[in-house]
């Protein structure tokens, strides 16, 4: 049998499925209800969202918007191990709990680049249509198989780690999606014609260097709106990348996603609604929700500035 990414959906929406089932049955979370329908709805996207009229997709995930707008999606509280018991653990495992999570990498490299031979009977057993991320998916269960192994617990305690994290991340856990998915509905709707329009007719892309510094700005600023790099690519690259760096001047495709791609997460390193990156974890530290935008907004821009000339010198070679 062949691995596809379609059992890599089966599985998320299992685990989010047992979320929403153990949020439901939490009564210390004062708003069960409402966010074991925010998870069990975004369980189903996983489970049975090929099955469905795109609709009807979208209607929930409308109605997700709508939950977390409300302030539905709430966390319980998980009683946390003693400072003895932690320390123990610490002691006991020292480096070892590295091995986990740098077996993801690993095992998901070793699975894109070795795909061609992992063939049994003539099928494959990663599809090559979406082999890095079925290697990734293989890569995080037999992660968890290894640190169950180390730390002596079960998946049962996984799944309730999980829980936890999901707990403590909210409504945040689903934005990159949602905003990628934005970014789709931006570019179906035109916005990226619309780019092209403005640029071409208040900004002089007659200057080659000038086209590529309204890439790359533009790449850094639809990210801060729109809170991520994914929802922004398809509007920029639409607007300016596509039709005038590639179509005009002729440049390197791949050097202009490689680099879009980079100034984009330039953007998400200055804006809050990257919430999942900047936000979560100042709450997570209990520091102000700006802290981390402030320590990052430096190396964002001189990031930023660097990429145009990468992008200058590397794409039109």
């Amino acid at each position: 049998m062949t691995l596809t990414l379609q059992h890599l959906y089966y599985l998320v929406g299992a685990i989010l499925a047992i979320t929403a089932v153990a949020t439901a049955t939490d009564a210390s979370n004062p708003k069960r209800f409402s966010s074991a329908l925010f998870w069990g709805l975004y369980a189903l996207v996983f489970l049975v969202g090929d099955q469905l009229p795109p609709v009807w997709v979208g209607v929930g995930a409308v109605a997700m918007a709508l939950i977390a707008g409300f302030g539905g999606v709430g966390a319980g509280k998980h009683a946390p191990r003693g400072a003895s018991e932690y320390v123990a653990s610490a002691k006991r495992l020292g480096n070892k709990l590295f091995i986990p999570a740098l077996a993801i990498p690993f095992i998901t490299m070793v699975g894109t680049l070795a795909a061609k031979q992992l063939v049994v009977g003539g099928v494959p057993l990663l599809d090559p249509k979406a082999t890095t991320l079925v290697a990734l998916g293989v890569g995080c269960v037999l992660s968890l198989a290894l640190v169950c192994w180390l730390t002596r617990e079960t998946p049962a305690q996984g799944l309730r780690e999980s829980r936890r994290l999901t707990d403590a991340l909210g409504w945040a856990l689903v934005l990159p999606q949602m905003l990628g998915m934005l970014g789709l509905v931006f570019s179906d709707a035109g916005v990226g014609k619309a780019v092209a329009y403005v640029t071409t007719t208040y900004i002089n892309m007659d200057m080659r260097f000038v086209a590529v510094a309204v890439y790359v700005v533009g790449m850094a600023l639809f990210t801060v709106i729109m809170g991520n790099g994914f929802a922004a690519f398809p509007v920029m690259t639409g607007g300016v990348g596509v039709p005038i760096l590639v179509g005009v001047y002729h440049g390197d495709p791949a050097v202009m996603a490689a680099v879009g791609m980079l100034s984009g997460y330039c953007g998400t390193l200055m804006t809050p609604m990257a919430a999942n990156f900047n936000i979560v974890p100042a709450a997570l530290l209990e520091i102000d929700k700006n802290a981390v935008i402030r320590v990052q907004v430096p190396t964002a821009l001189t990031l930023l500035t660097c990429n145009v000339f990468i992008l200058y010198f590397l794409m039109f070679r």
